[in-house]
This record gives C-alpha cells, structure tokens and sequence, in this order.
C-alpha cells in the first residue's frame, strides 16, 4: 500500500468532512462547514492539515494549530483532530500522520505537542502512549 502524506488541498475538503463526521462523530463538520473552515485556515501559517492519501482517496488526517503559551517560549503544536478510516486503521496510517505532526514542531521550533481525546476514545488513548504521549490533565469546555 502506498501512503502519501501531504498537506490538504481543496479538493480534499469533502473527504475530510466526512471523516470528521463518520470517524470522529463531529456532526456539525457539514461540507460547507469544514469548506470555509479549511479555506480560512490555509491563510494563516499557524494552521496544517494533513491527509493521508492512498492512491488519490484520502483516508486519514490531522489538523493542528501552533499557539504560544507561558512556559512554551517556543510554542507547541495543538491537535485539534485526528483520525483514520477504520478500513485503514492499524496500517500505520495514525503513525505516519503523528510523525508528520512531530517534524512540524521540530521545523517550526514549537517544544511540546498536545491534544485533547474523548474519554469513549480509549483505543486513541492507547495508541498515543504507544508513541509515547502521556496523560497529563482533563480538558474542559463550555459552548457559547
């Protein structure tokens, strides 16, 4: 199997809304949704997505964002999503990705990678570990 991973394109968009909707239950990333969010991201140098595409079908992504914070002069790589098809998964897809994450930070200087995952998520939580990422705090939200 052949695995390209780059960054997203336009005519990638429609995929990934349905992998943030069927893979990561995100029902509220419609088509025109996660379209004008892409499109608003890609001018703006903080932002990367990445797909994983095989043979023109994309069939994973991460999305992430650089943001400085106190104690990280050099910032650090937010995910802000994740996933792979369940067709995919356990091809090394998700590894592939992560790796592309972490060449992002050592190129952009970024001293830290973090990201937030469902509790339901346990098999996510498992495979972040493998690759040595460590539990460290609950995320908390509140839509407005």
């Amino acid at each position: 199997m052949n695995i390209t991973i780059r960054e997203i394109e336009s005519k990638d968009y429609l995929s990934a809304a349905a992998i943030w909707r069927d893979v990561l239950g995100l029902s509220s990333a419609t088509d025109e949704n996660v379209t004008a969010t892409y499109e608003t991201m890609k001018n703006d140098n903080r932002y990367h997505t990445f797909v994983a595409d095989v043979n023109g079908e994309i069939v994973g992504l991460v999305t992430t964002v650089k943001a400085l914070a106190i104690g990280y002069p050099n910032g650090y790589i937010k995910m802000n999503g994740l996933a792979v098809l369940p067709s995919f998964q356990r091809c090394g897809v998700g590894k592939m990705l992560m790796n592309r994450v972490e060449e992002l930070a050592k190129e952009c200087g970024a001293s830290r990678i973090g990201l937030a995952s469902g509790f339901q998520r346990t098999g996510a939580h498992a495979f972040y570990e493998r690759l040595g990422y460590e539990k460290s705090s609950f995320w908390f939200h509140k839509n407005i």
